[in-house]
């Protein structure tokens, strides 16, 4: 009776939150219908100063409008484009300074947005090489020439910019390329339209069909990493990617710690505002299709989720392990006043990894410590997550350790065991049942923890419904879709936690 109780306790807790998650869309959903009519602020560039401005982080739009927090206005900084539309589209800010292109194409998806008639500035697009890879940059370069002379580059801008030659000159690399020159690895942000986004779960755009023209005429294989913008030039600077290219201006602070190719293309930064009109109007069912059945974009959900669960998976294990032979060797340190060289180092590595953000030590592990070695993205995060981890479990463990009675430790050497023994054979199981929930609370946070894996470019749970709200500028549906998962997960775990306490008391009886 009491399983049956706790069974319909998580469940009544999930149901509960899909009925708020519904009430909330209703409730939306009605306030929409009805759009509040109102004037932008900003009605041109000079309506800058005092506004409130929402930019991608390190792009160049971003550093352009930094010399206007001196006028008095707010910068908003948003780590993709498609969240600063979403903020614009709730009044959150007055306006978007962005390349134009991707402007096109989010006011053509959004009714309610419009791009000033005025142009913000003007640019060139290159693509980003590391200093010391001067071979190939002058090789690229060359490319880009014999791309430009051929008329090779025009018609792959003109396959996604213009309504009259949108589709028409898809980039096809020829048969029978000679591939033997190695792999070309290529940074990008994948949510750039159109110079690379999503589409049919894989990254298209202007920019990816340059990188297979150059790869052609180069001879290499194409390999494409998206992470986010501004880890891109940290990327090529690590080696872990031998070009950036993402719609990249080249700008004096960039060349300080970074080269360019020659201009490929050039760009206008524009500004968009929300204008009168209202918003179209879309039923539950007609948003529910173009998030999650248009294009099979509910894979994206699924495929991050089973990366999700291996990340965690594999981090627990690591972190049970080290965690538990941290404790046992700190406790042990601590009764009998032995290995205190290797205590102190413990302790030193417990203060630095519990004293530091997890996305740092994510970041520094793999832009860093394997900076030169083509490891596996999940294989870092599995161990940067793990060895997180293992500082708090470790911690955990120790405690449930010396709050066993002094006696136990006594009664097992007076039986003849050895200390090894006699923690193994009657502290530990004690500790366990004592310290369980902390795990359980551990465990948990570890799941949600992996939500930042995204900034070295997996595709977790987090970052497919990322991918999602990139392409459908609606930010409900997928980060309810998303956090139900979690919660589900959460819950789950949870429960197989209660199920195990159970048994352990069931035992002791």
């Amino acid at each position: 009776m009491k399983n049956f109780n706790l069974k319909t306790k998580y469940f009544r807790a999930v149901l509960l939150f899909i009925v708020m998650a519904m009430m909330s869309f209703s409730v939306m959903s009605c306030s929409s219908e009805s759009p509040e009519i109102t004037e932008s602020k900003v009605q041109s560039i000079d309506d800058l100063e005092g506004a409130v401005i929402g930019v991608q982080l390190g792009t160049t739009g971003d550093i352009f409008v930094s010399d206007y927090e001196e006028k008095g206005s707010v910068v908003e900084r948003f780590t993709k484009a498609a969240d600063a539309v979403q903020a614009l589209k709730l009044g959150k800010i007055d306006c978007i300074v962005i390349d134009k292109a991707p402007a096109d194409t989010f006011v053509g998806n959004n009714p309610e947005l419009s791009i000033l008639d005025e142009d913000f500035a003007v640019e060139e697009y290159a693509i980003c090489i590391s200093k010391e890879n001067t071979e190939l940059r002058d090789k690229i370069n060359e490319c880009i020439v014999e791309l430009k002379k051929n008329g090779t580059l025009d018609n792959i801008i003109s396959n996604y910019i213009g309504d009259s030659t949108k589709g028409k000159f898809q980039y096809k690399s020829p048969e029978n390329v000679d591939r033997s020159n190695g792999t070309l690895k290529v940074a990008t942000n994948a949510t750039f339209e159109p110079y690379e986004y999503m589409e049919g779960g894989e990254i298209v755009g202007i920019d990816i069909d340059i990188a297979k023209a150059i790869c052609d005429m180069l001879g290499m294989e194409l390999k494409i990493e998206d992470i986010e913008f501004d880890s891109i030039i940290s990327a090529v600077q690590s080696g872990k990617s031998d070009i950036g290219l993402s719609g990249m201006t080249v700008t004096e602070d960039r060349l300080k710690s970074i080269d360019f190719t020659q201009s490929y293309t050039t760009a206008t930064q524009v500004v968009i505002v929300k204008n009168s009109i209202g918003a179209s109007t879309l039923s539950f069912k007609e948003k529910f299709h173009n998030n999650f059945i248009v294009d099979d974009r509910w894979k994206n959900i699924t495929n991050g989720l089973l990366v999700t669960l291996q990340i965690s998976f594999c981090a627990v294990v690591i972190g049970v392990v080290f965690g538990f032979l941290i404790a046992i060797m700190r406790s042990t340190s601590d009764k009998t006043g032995k290995f205190k060289i290797l205590n102190a180092i413990l302790k030193l590595y417990l203060t630095v990894i519990r004293g530091t953000p997890t996305m740092v030590q994510l970041l520094i592990i793999y832009y860093v410590i394997f900076a030169s070695t083509d490891i596996n993205k999940v294989l870092v995060a599995v161990i940067a997550f793990g060895l997180n981890s293992s500082a708090y479990i470790a911690e955990i463990v120790r405690g449930g350790i010396m709050s066993v009675d002094e006696g136990q430790f006594e009664a097992g050497r007076s039986l003849g065991f050895s200390y090894r023994q006699t923690m193994w054979y009657f502290i530990l199981p004690q500790a366990f049942r004592t310290v369980l929930p902390s795990l359980c609370n551990e465990f948990i946070v570890l799941i949600k923890e992996t939500s930042i894996s995204g900034y070295i470019g997996i595709m977790d749970l987090t970052r497919g419904g990322d991918y999602i709200r990139s392409r459908t500028y609606e930010a409900f549906m997928p980060l309810i879709a998303v956090a139900l998962v979690y919660l589900i997960l959460v819950v789950v775990l949870t429960w197989l936690v209660s199920k195990l306490e159970k048994r352990l008391k069931n035992d002791r009886k």
